[in-house]
């Protein structure tokens, strides 16, 4: 509110108000009349008098009310108020194993991502790839333009792995390739002030979970930094076919994500991407009231409002004392 016009404002009125009581009104119009005394002791000439001094009054008090609401309105009176908006406490981690055999899985998984990404409201969401080593592509934000871009590109990325190799960079640096351990570490590692910052965290996690190197952190010795930072693991499976081979490697898996009270799902279809996040959020949309922000917002729909009443009282007055 600009408070300072208020003086100057209030100010000029006055003076406006003294000049004119100090005004003498001219007598040269005025006629003689014999026994005048007479005829303003009438009762029908005392009643016209009280009845003009009450609209010349009326007058006065509307013109000195409108010029207040104007000044008052010229101010620019302001609401403050404060509100503490609902943010949703949910930080989500895409964790994707970049290794060749992968490649169809996560632009799957990335395609039904992006498509959703809209739909959520204050969630948090980060990347991060990992081979030999993992390569954060984007922190948490809930940016979700940049969100979407970003997902676009790496969604590509996969898909014609040989035309954008920046996109992978760094993630050979490792002892061998597709370390599983060391990406889930990575990724749980990803969250932003694990020890002091109550949320609900998520790993989405795609892997075949076929070692071929040495890892620093074995997947059960990530999977015991995920539950001692309480960070929920879902796991996808590309190569889970239901037996074969790549069984011991499914069961492992599985019973890391569900001890960490993620859920497990084999990678039939692009579907399960789907069915996992819709549990994420099912189980996890809870939320939080976020830090208290001030708002202002301009009022001026009460000055106005009086000198709109004011306005008609004066042109009224004026007709009356005319008349």
């Amino acid at each position: 509110m600009a408070a300072w016009l208020l003086v100057p404002g209030a100010l000029a009125i006055l003076g406006a108000v003294v000049v004119a009581l100090r005004r003498r009104r001219g007598t040269h119009d005025a006629v003689p009349v014999a026994h005048g005394d007479r005829l303003a002791s009438l009762p029908s000439y005392q009643r016209l008098v009280r009845k003009q001094r009450f609209w010349l009054a009326a007058v006065v008090l509307a013109a000195l009310v409108l010029a207040g609401a104007l000044l008052f309105a010229a101010a620019r009176p302001v609401l403050t108020s404060s509100q503490r908006p609902e943010e949703r406490s949910r930080d989500i981690i895409l964790c994707l194993d970049t290794s060749g055999s992968m490649s169809r899985a996560d632009s799957a998984i990335v395609d039904v991502f992006a498509g959703m990404v809209r739909d959520f409201r204050g969630e948090r969401i980060g990347m991060t790839i990992f081979d030999g080593s993992g390569v954060q592509v984007f922190p948490l934000t809930d940016d979700y333009s940049y969100i979407e871009e970003q997902l676009q590109r790496a969604r590509a990325a996969f898909d014609r792995r040989s035309s954008d190799p920046a996109f992978f960079e760094g993630t050979w640096q490792g002892r061998g390739t597709s370390l599983i351990g060391d990406g889930l570490a990575s990724c749980v590692q990803d969250f932003p002030k694990l020890a002091t910052e109550k949320r609900s965290r998520s790993v989405i996690f795609s892997t075949d979970n076929y070692l071929a190197g040495k890892p620093i952190f074995t997947l059960a010795q990530a999977t015991d930094l995920a539950k001692e930072k309480a960070v929920r693991v879902f796991a996808l499976n590309p190569a889970d076919f239901g037996g074969g081979i790549a069984e011991t490697e499914a069961r492992e898996l599985r019973d890391s994500a569900e001890s960490t009270g993620g859920a497990y799902f084999p990678l039939r279809s692009a579907t399960a991407a789907r069915t996992i996040i819709g549990q994420i959020q099912a189980s996890e949309a809870t939320s939080t009231r976020g830090s208290a922000q001030g708002l202002v917002a301009d009022r001026p729909d009460v000055p106005l409002g009086v000198a709109l009443v004011s306005g008609a009282v004066l042109a009224l007055g004026l007709w009356r004392v005319r008349s």
